[in-house]
């Protein structure tokens, strides 16, 4: 068994619109892992639903392994942000003048990192707000718009997304969380695909053992 090339831009011959992240993305601060996804409409580049995503402001959107993206999810950066301790008009953009108004970094409601875990999927026309974190293992329902933290292997949905249930219980969590397959060699992965998408936990705590 070979499985797909993760230095690929679109590891399925033919296919424009599925595409690998980490090879397609030219912003230095999106940072993506092995294997993750996304499913574009008409091959537009994963970036391009990176918004309001300005280098000087230095927080990333990092996404871990074996992610799986929908199309149209948005991800909104900390340049969306106006100031908001007076007046929400960003008067120095309009510049004769006005870009001595221009705020400081520390005047700016600033988030921090957007970061994705492992193993996530992410539904279609979903939206996430600067600075969320969502687990490894979590599910974000088609067209949710994300506005706070998401813990591991949880579904949420809605706007605001809200936590609909978790997918395993709390032992079952730990205990992948500890195992974390998604961190394992491409060639145990691929020999324990089986047991790792039908969640067989005998199999993958040899996993953890190998």
């Amino acid at each position: 068994m070979r499985g797909p090339n993760p230095n690929e831009k679109y590891p399925i011959p033919g296919n424009t619109n599925l595409q690998f992240i980490k090879n397609t993305v030219t912003i230095p601060n999106i940072i993506a892992g092995d294997y993750s996804y996304y499913d574009a409409l008409n091959g537009e580049a994963f970036e391009e639903q990176v918004l309001y995503h300005y280098e000087v402001l230095g927080t990333k959107l990092i996404i871990g392994k074996f992610c799986s993206i929908a199309p149209e999810t948005r991800f909104m950066m900390d340049g969306g942000n106006h100031r908001m301790d007076g007046s929400t008009f960003p008067f120095n953009l309009f510049g004769n003048g006005w870009e001595e108004f221009t705020p400081t970094l520390e005047e700016l409601p600033i988030k921090g990192d957007t970061i994705i875990g492992n193993d996530v999927w992410i539904g279609r026309r979903a939206t996430i707000m600067p600075g969320v974190r969502i687990g490894d293992g979590a599910i974000v329902g088609a067209e949710a718009v994300v506005t706070k933290d998401v813990e591991p292997y949880t579904i949420v949905g809605g706007n605001p997304a809200k936590e609909i249930r978790k997918r395993f219980s709390p032992e079952v969590i730990q205990e992948l969380l500890e195992i974390k397959w998604w961190d394992r060699d491409i060639e145990l992965i691929q020999q324990n695909i089986g047991a790792i998408v039908s969640g067989n936990l005998n199999i993958l705590r040899e996993m953890k053992r190998g």
